[in-house]
């Protein structure tokens, strides 16, 4: 097991233990062994290396080199070896080999090869620990190859062995997790068998703070150094990802001044906290905390009490209404009815909790928020919500099959230009679609992802030069495709969809005909209900394409990979997840965002539109509203749709059925058709064109005496006072009119 310490909160969440303390404090790195030796006793253990030259002329250079360095760090202040190489400056980077060889008479290379020679000696007896920087900037091959020669060569030997059997890892991938690892060694001073957690994490750290990103080989050191038991058998994936903070850390994020407030929203919130889903703690975390106690905070300095004057209350409410953003003008904010409701919620429940527990009644206060003022507001926002939402739908709905069709053109497209350039050689150029293409190899891997189980297939347009993973290629297309599919066909939440697993696919037989029925079990997501899903053919074709390429890619096996659920923040057992794809060398469940990304990739493909001439956008659940709309619209009962969607209320179904203008044509239509069958044939005829003149002519006579003649605004209007012959004329219009009517409309309906 690690000799470092990883812990483990009591969510479950894996999360080490120098990230808990979010200080970052700079520790002063220890000696090496042999730091207060002289320079004698240095010279005379270099032989004892492993790695030490037969040649008697490459030992003497060896020597040499080692000398000329130990009488320059000589030259600078410290109380050993390392405190010398810092002093000198040695630890930044290797240019001061220059300046030691800058008065050799010999060749440039010939000095600079005596040097770097006596370096790598000292460096593999640990004279000195060098830093991070150093080993990124000194570019020697053998320093850092060397290591597995020295320390532990048999280790060595299975972390390469290991880690290519059990991960699957390509040459490249094992070469840059040795890499990592050497350095870990070199600047630890320790022997690969006692390197922590600590040590790979910190080597993260140094990267992601001089980099902006994770340094290549990170992942494969952390999975080599694992599976030979040095470390935990955990992903470096799941130490890194942020379990839950606790309330105290919530709320002390917003910096609230008041010691007994801050006391009194901790203690609530832990009394709401079991009861709710990590992501709505959040939400009224934040809000209690940041919108609400924060905001009087800082807009009345030294408030301490929960009982607030009519004027901080109405100025309070006045600013909740609008979103203000540094450099950007206020904003309508939506959720402003549901602030009001959780404040006023959070006011009731301790006046509530006081007739029990008398440590409640000194808080329990009047209320600032009054009932009329959320249930109005959230009324009217809820309607609006659902007002856009069948807006949504009704843009999307007609545009879902030409959407498909272009995910399954993309897809078929992007897999017969993988089958084309596999079939040639590097540098061959073929057709496919058209299109010319050269297939393409980099002269180095470290520009193009090569830690895949197979390798990358990258080619060229010959026509504009470009380059493209076609293997990545494909498989972004075959994924957008399976998300859409399974989306369009079952209806479930996105998070849902990335928890489906291989054995979630059962079987139920009825009991009358012994029919065996294939069914897919939705587990348990924000409604926390199970429920089951009768798989149709198309969605039994989707899934079983998708297994058939995990088992293709795998060795005929469906990995079992954990997933993270970014709303819980915390990672499940590791299980068969079917949408899952390779990362690397490591296979990871698709994350929400990234499935979003894909099904926005696919929409790309095609030209889509809205009314406004702006781009559509789809998200995942917009297939989630048009499943309901399709199933209830085709003739399935709301009951039954609302079981489907794992609604527990056949409201919240309702709400996601968008009704369409042309269902009220057509049903008015039919409305009107059907009172007309009842009346007699006869009484319904086609008016005359004289009739029919009279009639328009009525209204324009009507626009006459309305005022709209096209007179500038405000000014008299010369009709305003016609005389009476004129409305005698109008009259008589009217009555045609009135006549026309007769002669066309049931006689029921004149009245």
């Amino acid at each position: 097991m690690s000799t470092g310490t990883v812990s483990v909160t009591s969510l479950g969440t894996v999360r080490p233990a120098h990230y808990l303390a979010r200080p970052v404090v700079t520790v002063a790195r220890p000696a090496g062994p042999i730091d207060h030796l002289s320079a004698a006793q240095v010279l005379g253990r270099l032989p004892h290396l492993s790695t030490w030259p037969v040649d008697s002329k490459a030992r003497n250079r060896r020597l040499r080199g080692a000398g000329t360095i130990l009488k320059w760090l000589r030259g600078h202040p410290g109380a050993g070896w390392q405190d010398r190489w810092v002093a000198a400056g040695a630890d930044t980077d290797a240019g001061w080999i220059g300046t030691l060889i800058a008065d050799d008479p010999r060749s440039a290379g010939e000095a600079r090869k005596e040097i770097t020679d006596g370096l790598v000696s000292l460096l593999h007896s640990r004279l000195v620990l060098p830093s991070y920087g150093f080993l990124s900037r000194y570019h020697s091959k053998k320093l850092l190859t060397d290591v597995r020669q020295v320390f532990e060569p048999d280790l060595f030997a299975r972390m390469q062995q290991e880690a290519a059997a059990r991960f699957g890892m390509t040459q490249r991938g094992v070469e840059d997790g040795l890499v990592v690892v050497a350095k870990l060694v070199l600047h630890t001073g320790r022997d690969p068998s006692q390197i922590t957690a600590e040590d790979v994490l910190g080597f993260r750290a140094w990267a992601l703070d001089g980099f902006g990103r994770t340094r290549t080989g990170t992942y494969q050191a952390w999975d080599m150094l694992r599976v030979l038991g040095i470390l935990d058998d955990v992903p470096l994936r799941h130490v890194l990802l942020e379990g839950q903070p606790s309330t105290a850390e919530l709320v002390d994020s917003y910096g609230i001044a008041c010691r007994p407030v801050r006391d009194l929203l901790i203690r609530y919130l832990d009394e709401r906290r079991p009861g709710v889903d990590f992501t709505t703690f959040r939400g009224l975390a934040s809000t209690l905390a940041g919108a609400f106690w924060g905001d009087l905070e800082r807009r009345h300095p030294g408030i301490d009490n929960l009982h607030l004057t009519p004027d901080v209350a109405s100025a309070w409410k006045e600013r909740m209404r609008l979103i203000e953003r540094p450099g950007q003008a206020p904003q309508p904010r939506r959720s402003h009815s549901d602030i009001l409701a959780c404040v006023r919620a959070f006011y009731l429940d301790i006046q509530e909790w006081a007739l029990e527990d008398a440590s409640w009644a000194p808080w329990a206060v009047p209320s600032p928020v009054r009932q009329g003022e959320t249930a109005v507001g959230r009324k009217k926002e809820r309607k609006r919500a659902t007002a856009a939402m069948h807006q949504r739908v009704r843009e999307r709905l007609p545009h879902l099959d030409t959407l498909i069709a272009a995910a399954e053109q993309h897809l078929a497209g992007q897999a017969e230009l993988l089958r084309a350039a596999r079939a040639c050689a590097v540098d061959e150029e073929f057709t496919c679609n058209g299109v010319r293409y050269v297939r393409f190899q980099f002269a180095t891997y470290r520009t193009i992802r090569t830690h895949r189980a197979s390798p990358d297939v990258v080619v060229q347009r010959s026509d504009t030069g470009e380059l493209i993973d076609v293997t990545r290629a494909e498989s972004r297309a075959f994924w957008a495709w399976a998300i859409i599919e399974t989306l369009r066909h079952t209806g479930v939440r996105i998070e849902e969809l990335l928890e489906i697993t291989h054995l979630a696919l059962v079987s139920y037989r009825l009991p009358k005909t012994g029919e065996l029925v294939p069914l897919l079990q939705i587990v348990p997501s924000k409604s926390n209900e199970e429920r089951l899903l009768l798989v149709s053919p198309d969605l039994a074709s989707v899934l079983a394409t998708i297994v058939s390429r995990l088992r293709r890619d795998n060795g005929g096996t469906i990995p079992q990979v954990a997933r993270y659920d970014p709303h819980e923040r915390v990672a499940g057992p590791p299980l068969p997840h079917l949408f899952q794809r390779k990362h690397g060398h490591r296979a990871a469940v698709i994350s929400p965002t990234i499935a979003a990304e894909l099904i926005s990739a696919a929409i790309s493909q095609t030209s889509l539109v809205n009314a406004a001439g702006q781009a559509l956008h789809f998200t995942p659940h917009d297939f989630r509203r048009i499943f309901a709309t399709e199933a209830v619209t085709g003739g399935l009962p709301v009951h039954i749709a609302a079981r489907l969607l794992g609604h527990a209320s056949l409201n919240t179904t309702q709400a996601y059925l968008a009704v369409f203008q042309e269902d009220l044509v057509q049903s008015y239509r039919a409305f009107l058709s059907q009172r007309r069958a009842l009346r007699p044939a006869e009484e319904y005829r086609e008016p005359t064109p004289d009739e029919w003149q009279e009639f328009q002519q009525h209204f324009e006579l009507r626009k006459v005496e309305l005022g709209t003649c096209g007179r500038p605004y405000a000014a008299p209007c010369r009709h305003e006072h016609a005389p009476l012959t004129e409305l005698t004329t109008m009259f008589q219009q009217f009555v045609a009119c009135f006549r026309l009517l007769a002669l066309t409309c049931p006689r029921d309906r004149i009245g």
